[in-house]
């Protein structure tokens, strides 16, 4: 008689269990591991906390899965499969427990019409992961695959989380109020979260603002561009731009808007006319770039592609766009700033291919990366790369990373000083083809080494400073805004709340704030290096948006390692020089541009000589010995830049130049010339 009952206990706890694990919620999630699996359709009855920036729309239902880690893994998941047909897809990664949820990751669209999601996080060993798909777009059942890394290393980078209370969007590390303390930003629709980092911690300030018509969902930017001591803001979003801006205290902010359709994407402040005052660039997904024109009293201009009273030869003027990152870097060391377009378009388009446009000095631009020799007109689908002179040898080398595999993979270029490229991935190391896909990359030195490291999908690929780098895990779910935030010299990252205080260790480091006077305020586009004892030279740029998404610290930091004596070279973007000798280090040190562009020096080469003066259009140079690392500059009578290259050979041309008097000045590390000359 108790059979029955027996066989009926089962079924039930059977279907009690199975019906436990259905996947309607975070409480019934399905276990996964590492294979592919089949969604059916999307009818949980939990909704999702959202953690994608692209998309917040709320999702009426959900699947839920759960991952437990067996390793330190890199754990990969992608509805990106060819059965898939195409289908709308959205996804959440959650750490935690189902009563306290925080997120991981998530995406919507890989990219274009791609929308299909493929995220890739760091797992910690044992941890569990909650997973997500939601009907946001819809419900139709599809297939997902996971996949892992191998495991990785120990980290050899130290990080303690900390809380931190915020509002809003979190998105940036800068100096919000010209202390030279990085603070933390955070945004929403009429309110800017400001965390101001003091000696003893953060004084928390939320600063209203007029009502936004574009947060930034895709970037965001920062810099002084009036000039008022207090940094205003850019906010790329999905449908336009927006320019918050601070008042004459920075206790209030004021939206600016403009009516043009921008798609935006990766947006930058730097002064593309090299006038002393600060422009805009953003990236636009669908067409041509946008810019906007300081007229110098604060008024941003916009413009878009070619134009004659902007850009003449434009910043990236593919019709169809597929503008995605950007960074603005002298690669080839005549001291402006040169612009790199990572692109991110599937199939076959010319807006799938990165370019790198030089300044020619006057104003206008010319993309060069299809160029004999240039080697980065790839088709590589990259949300962003990490430039930075990885090799301490005084140029500017470029880490591309892939967001999808389907174009190729990961590079390292390596900068030629001569203005062309070597790519020197295969030799980089064994642990870039285990790092995933990811949209953020960005060069930092968080160990004070004096070799720049990468953070990358939140690993640190660790430079150790042979050309060969490894791949660390740390506890950065992804990545965030990079700045100093506890005024400990090593550099931490703020990201979902969280900071990651980096634990530091015993190397030196040096950290430099620049206040331009006839460059722009905060020093953007400058290039500072660093000489000193065992590390020889260093070189950083500063710069006002790199990765994708954050905006992090606009001070130069660098790791001394046991060095504690350095000399300080800054090359302004007025042409203006400063030295600094015999610095002490574990400092911040600020610099003030000197008034003099022209830079006369006690020191010039006598025997270097000009001619003809008067000149019509060839100026000739006489020199003891020529080389190519020959900077020269040319100064109009009110000390503005007009001209500016490397020498090429013993000859100028300066026929475009109007009528009047002007001074050349020639540099190689110092100094060599200062000459006036007549322009007829």
């Amino acid at each position: 008689m108790k059979q029955p009952y027996f066989i009926c206990l089962f079924a039930i706890l059977s279907t009690f269990l199975l019906n436990a694990q259905n996947g309607d919620s975070c409480l019934n999630a399905i276990p996964v591991t590492n294979t592919i699996y089949t969604a059916g359709a999307i009818n949980g009855n939990q909704t999702t906390t959202i953690c994608t920036t692209s998309t917040t729309n709320v999702a009426n239902n959900a699947e839920w899965y759960v991952y437990t880690a067996a390793a330190n893994f890199t754990v990969n998941i992608t509805s990106d499969l060819s059965q898939n047909s195409g289908t709308d897809t959205r996804l959440h990664v959650y750490s935690g427990t189902c009563g306290s949820l925080s997120c991981v990751t998530g995406n919507d669209d890989i990219s274009g019409n791609n929308f299909a999601s493929t995220v890739s996080f760091v797992a910690t060993a044992g941890e569990s992961y909650y997973l997500a798909w939601d009907n946001r777009w819809s419900s139709s059942g599809f297939d997902f695959q996971i996949s892992v890394s191998p495991p990785t290393l120990p980290s050899a980078f130290a990080f303690t989380i900390s809380n931190l209370s915020t509002v809003g969007d979190n998105r940036a590390t800068v100096d919000m109020n010209g202390d030279g303390l990085d603070d933390t930003v955070s945004i929403s629709s009429n309110n800017i979260s400001i965390n101001y980092q003091t000696s003893t911690g953060f004084n928390n300030v939320n600063v209203p603002t007029t009502s936004a018509s574009n947060l930034p969902f895709w970037s965001l930017a920062a810099a002084d561009y009036d000039r008022n001591g207090f940094t205003d803001l850019l906010y790329g979003g999905g449908s336009g731009v927006t320019f918050m801006k601070a008042n004459g205290n920075g206790t209030a902010y004021t939206q600016i808007s403009g009516s043009e359709y921008v798609f935006s994407q990766r947006s930058n402040f730097v002064d593309i006319n090299n006038d002393g005052h600060l422009d805009a660039f953003v990236c636009h997904d669908v067409a041509p770039n946008v810019y906007y024109i300081n007229d110098g009293s604060g008024t941003l201009n916009f413009y878009q592609g070619a134009d004659s009273g902007g850009v003449p030869s434009g910043l990236g003027i593919v019709s169809n766009g597929g503008n995605y990152g950007t960074v603005w870097v002298d690669y080839d060391n005549d001291r402006d700033m040169d612009l790199f377009i990572a692109k991110c378009r599937g199939g076959s388009t010319n807006a799938k291919i990165n370019e790198l446009h030089r300044n020619n000095g006057d104003g206008t631009f010319t993309n060069v990366a299809a160029m004999p020799g240039v080697n980065l007109a790839d088709p590589i689908q990259t949300w962003s790369t990490a430039w930075a002179d990885y090799d301490n040898d005084g140029d500017m080398d470029v880490f591309i990373g892939a967001s999808s595999f389907s174009d190729g993979g990961h590079k390292m270029m390596q900068n030629n000083g001569d203005g062309t490229f070597t790519d020197i991935t295969a030799t980089m190391g064994p642990d870039i083809s285990s790092l995933g896909t990811d949209i953020e990359n960005v060069p930092a030195d968080f160990n004070n080494d004096g070799y720049i490291d990468i953070l990358t999908n939140g690993n640190i690929m660790g430079n150790n400073g042979d050309g060969t780098f490894t791949r660390y895990t740390s506890s950065i779910p992804a990545n965030g805004a990079i700045g100093d935030l506890n005024n400990d010299g090593y550099l931490d990252v703020f990201n979902a709340n969280n900071l990651h205080l980096n634990n530091g260790g015993v190397n030196n480091y040096l950290k430099i704030r620049l206040v331009g006077t006839q460059s722009n305020i905060n020093g953007i586009g400058a290039r500072i290096e660093v000489n000193s004892a065992s590390i020889g030279s260093q070189i950083r740029e500063i710069r006002s948006g790199e990765g994708f998404r954050y905006m992090g610290s606009l001070n130069a930091h660098f790791g001394m390692g046991t060095d504690n004596i350095a000399d300080i070279s800054i090359y302004w973007p007025s042409g203006a020089i400063s030295i600094v000798n015999a610095q002490s280090v574990n400092d911040l040190l600020t610099i003030t541009e000197p008034n003099s562009t022209v830079g006369i020096s006690d020191s010039q080469d006598h025997s270097v000589l000009i001619y003809p003066n008067p000149v019509g259009s060839t100026l000739n140079l006489k020199l003891p010995s020529f080389h190519e690392h020959i900077l020269y500059s040319v100064f109009d009578v009110n000390g503005k830049r007009v001209l500016n290259s490397k020498l090429s050979s013993t000859t100028i041309n300066v026929e475009a130049l109007k009528k009047g008097l002007y001074f050349i000045r020639l540099v190689d590390k110092k100094v060599i010339l200062v000459e006036k000359f007549l322009k007829e």
